[in-house]
Formats: structure tokens, C-alpha cells, sequence
């Protein structure tokens, strides 16, 4: 069996899918298993992930849309690993990112979930900025009503942990995450790798979609904290939810993205531009598609200023 189950959901994915799936079977610790959860694609996407012939890959399809969290715990389901570990259509991972979060899981048994730092970029392939993180679960979990610093896609954790937690079906639109941590966070043990390993594609905010986030995270957590009574949580989530309104309006104006810090330093810009140029040779090598120009393999940034 593999150490590490892969989940990689995707729906009509076929513009940033190859890049994604290539990140991860040049993952330096290979012994994993991709999961890739069609939601009924109508493009190329199943096309282009059998077009990589290798053998870790397995298609999970049905030809249906049921949703992400639905696809997520088929794949908790059929998963194999000993960790399961979480990724999206459209980011990219670092090459050590299994290696050391497994290493991390096999050194401290009493961790359940283990995620890394992340590195924003854009859909020209530049990186936009850091987000923001805690590394222990105290930092993590000091201010539940403001949710959690713990980027999905850099997830990985152990196989039980997530078949306890399940996603909550009917999903919580835009929520499934943050819910599934709120629910889990007081029997758990999380941690964050202070180590940038994943690239995460972020665009401008579209409101529409944030405030549904908002809405949904804030429903479970009124949810949680009263079956909890812990009621002044429950306070703090709602003022915590109406303070962020005004800063969603802002940059869904000024077209901005959201939780992240624009600076990135060269060293981290340099690896990062690296690896996207490689990952593009390798896809050009292969005939599969990529959605952006290899980056500037000087390192330095082509935006203004």
C-alpha cells in the first residue's frame, strides 16, 4: 500500500490541471497514490490526466456533479495511504512538500493534520506574496471564531484522522474546510511546517463568492459554539464576520487579493520561478498544455512596480 493518498478534485480543470498533477508525481518522495475526483468534467481533464500513463494515478468518475465535499470524502473513502494528503486542480506543489510533511507526521505521533506555508501567484505564474501563518496548534487554534491558518491544498494528515472528520454533506458552499476544522480543532493536533511548499492560484476576490464564504463559515460557526455554549466565541465570530465587509468591498473594488503579503523575498522568488520554468519544460517535453509563460528565470518580477 502507499504512504500517502493524494486527493485532487477537479471539474473542467483542463487549463490548469497538467500543471498541478506534475507537481505532484515530481514529488521527491514517490511512494503515493493520486486520487483524481472528477465532478463531472465536460473538457479535457480525464484526457489529460491519463495522458501521463503513470501508474499512481487513479481516475475516480462518474460522469456526475455532486459537489467537492461529496468527491472529497469518496476519496477519504477509497483512499489506501497511511496519510491523505489534500490538493487542488490549479496549484503547485514544491518538490519536498510529501517528504517533509511526512517526516514530520512520522516523528510526532500525537499530530493529526501537518500543512505547510504557501506563496501566492497569479495566473501569469508570478508570485504575489506570502500568506499568512501560525506553526503550532496553540497559534492555530488561539482564535476559533476567526478561523484557522491552514491553507487546504497544503494539508496532509493522517488516513483515521480525516475518515473521523468527514466533510459535512450537505456542504457548506466555500466553507468545507474552515467547517471541517471548527468541528475537529478540540480533539485534535495541528502544525504548519515553516517551510514555503506549495504555490496557491490566487485571483482578485470575487465578491459574490467571499461573502457565500462568509456566510456559510459564519452559520457553522453559530452552529458549533452554541452546541458548545461557548457564547461569547459565538459573539466574536459575528462582529469578527461584520468587521471583514468593508475590507471584502475594498478589494473586490480594487480588484486585490485577499490574505496575502506582497512581499516575497528574491531567495523565495527565485526557487519558485525555478521550479515553474522546469515544470513548463517538462509539460512542453510531454505535449500537455500549461496556462501561463515559464517565469523569468532570472528571478526578478516582470509586474510593475
Amino acid at each position: 500500500m502507499p504512504e500517502i493518498s493524494v486527493l485532487l478534485p477537479v471539474r473542467d480543470g483542463a487549463r490548469t490541471l497538467a500543471l498541478a498533477m506534475l507537481s505532484v508525481l515530481e514529488q521527491s518522495f514517490g511512494d503515493f497514490e493520486l486520487l483524481l475526483l472528477d465532478d463531472g468534467s465536460a473538457d479535457a481533464s480525464l484526457e489529460i490526466a491519463l495522458a501521463f500513463g503513470d501508474p499512481r494515478v487513479r481516475l475516480l468518475r462518474d460522469g456526475k456533479k455532486q459537489g467537492l465535499a461529496a468527491r472529497l470524502n469518496q476519496g477519504i473513502a477509497a483512499s489506501a495511504g497511511r496519510y491523505i494528503a489534500r490538493m487542488d486542480a490549479d496549484d503547485v506543489c514544491f518538490p519536498q512538500r510529501f517528504a517533509r510533511q511526512a517526516a514530520r507526521l512520522n516523528t510526532e505521533r500525537s499530530l493529526d493534520l501537518v500543512a505547510c506555508r504557501v506563496l501566492d501567484f497569479n495566473d501569469s505564474g508570478l508570485a504575489t506574496g506570502l500568506r499568512p501563518f501560525r506553526l503550532s496548534h496553540d497559534a492555530l487554534c488561539a482564535q476559533p471564531w476567526n478561523g484557522f491558518y491552514l491553507v487546504h491544498p497544503s494539508w496532509m494528515g493522517r488516513a483515521d484522522w480525516f475518515r473521523r472528520y468527514r466533510y459535512r454533506a450537505p456542504e457548506l458552499e466555500r466553507a468545507q474546510d474552515q467547517e471541517l476544522l471548527l468541528r475537529a480543532y478540540p480533539g485534535s493536533r495541528f502544525a504548519v511546517l515553516d517551510e514555503i511548499l506549495l504555490g496557491y492560484r490566487a485571483g482578485p476576490v470575487a465578491l459574490r463568492k467571499t461573502l457565500l464564504a462568509r456566510r456559510c463559515l459564519l452559520s457553522a460557526q453559530i452552529e458549533q459554539f452554541a452546541q458548545r455554549r461557548q457564547w461569547g466565541y459565538l459573539a466574536l465570530a459575528t462582529l469578527a464576520t461584520a468587521i471583514k465587509l468593508p475590507r471584502d468591498l475594498l478589494l473586490a473594488a480594487s480588484a486585490g487579493t485577499a490574505r496575502s503579503s506582497g512581499n516575497v523575498p528574491s531567495d523565495v522568488e527565485q526557487t519558485w520561478n525555478a521550479l515553474l520554468n522546469h515544470l513548463h519544460h517538462r509539460l512542453d517535453e510531454l505535449n500537455l498544455p500549461h496556462d501561463v509563460a515559464p517565469a523569468n528565470s532570472s528571478g526578478t518580477s516582470t509586474h510593475a512596480g
